[in-house]
């Protein structure tokens, strides 16, 4: 096993960038483009709107204009979705038909939490980034309990990422790294990235237009050979690359050994 762990890093080291083969090419006007699944059903927000679409045609859509600007969405489970309203302190749970499940009023829990970051989390839970505490939370939305609470961050928060197993928390100074019992597993040094995205454990960061991949258990960035674009937003689902550049949405197939 320390064999093939070795040769797995020397062959990752010895890779310095990730080849890409173009896909297709679509005409898109939206205003935020916030995830697309395997079947390629879009998420995105317009006047906002949350609205999920499927090959061009609406199915569902959700508004709570009482909450102000729609601050984030995560679709990474569609049949939890969590639209967050920074502005409001509050949280809405939607069902895979954008039918509210749970609103969570940030202001009237106890004790008090200053949400600026959330994604999806396992079961009834959700990972938030309270800025009284400076901690990165586990919260149960039905028990209303916090199950797991990180060590303080003293970093400016960026984005924060999940999948069931993991989640990764992006800060001005590093990318730290957490499994599902809170616990710290990697702090890397952030060089100047503001964006990331999880695919299976590994990770896609954005630094200005260039995306790097991160490969699970690695330090090594290596960059992905994609033609020169303004990234408005970006999303990998099975391999694929999706970029929104606020005027097409480009799919590009990783090329990865």
């Amino acid at each position: 096993m320390k064999y093939i762990f070795f040769l797995f890093s020397f062959s990752t080291l010895a890779q310095q960038s990730i080849e890409v083969s173009f896909v297709k090419k679509t005409k898109l006007n939206i205003e935020t483009l916030i995830g697309i699944d395997n079947f390629e059903t879009r998420y995105y927000v317009t006047n906002n709107e949350l609205l999920k679409s499927e090959k061009g045609i609406v199915l569902s859509t959700y508004s709570n204009i009482q909450l102000g600007h729609i601050t984030s969405a995560n679709t990474f489970n569609p049949l939890k979705i969590v639209v967050f309203y920074k502005a409001f302190n509050t949280v809405v749970i939607l069902d895979n038909r954008l039918s509210e499940m749970f609103k969570l009023d940030f202001n009237t829990i106890q004790p008090f939490k200053d949400i600026t970051h959330l994604t999806t989390g396992i079961d009834n839970t959700i990972w938030l980034f309270n800025q009284t505490t400076q901690q990165l939370e586990n919260y149960d939305y039905k028990a209303n309990v916090t199950r797991i609470k990180a060590l303080p961050i003293q970093s400016e928060v960026i984005d924060l990422k999940s999948n069931y197993n993991f989640s990764w928390l992006l800060t001005k100074d590093y990318l730290y790294s957490y499994n599902y019992v809170g616990s710290l597993l990697s702090k890397i040094k952030n060089t100047g990235f503001t964006k990331l995205i999880q695919t299976n454990g590994n990770l896609i960061l954005q630094k200005e237009n260039q995306l790097f991949y991160l490969p699970k258990d690695t330090e090594v960035f290596l960059e992905l050979k994609i033609p020169k674009l303004l990234i408005k937003q970006f999303f990998v689902t099975n391999e694929t690359v999706y970029i929104y550049d606020d005027e097409f949405l480009y799919q590009y197939r990783l090329k990865i050994n």
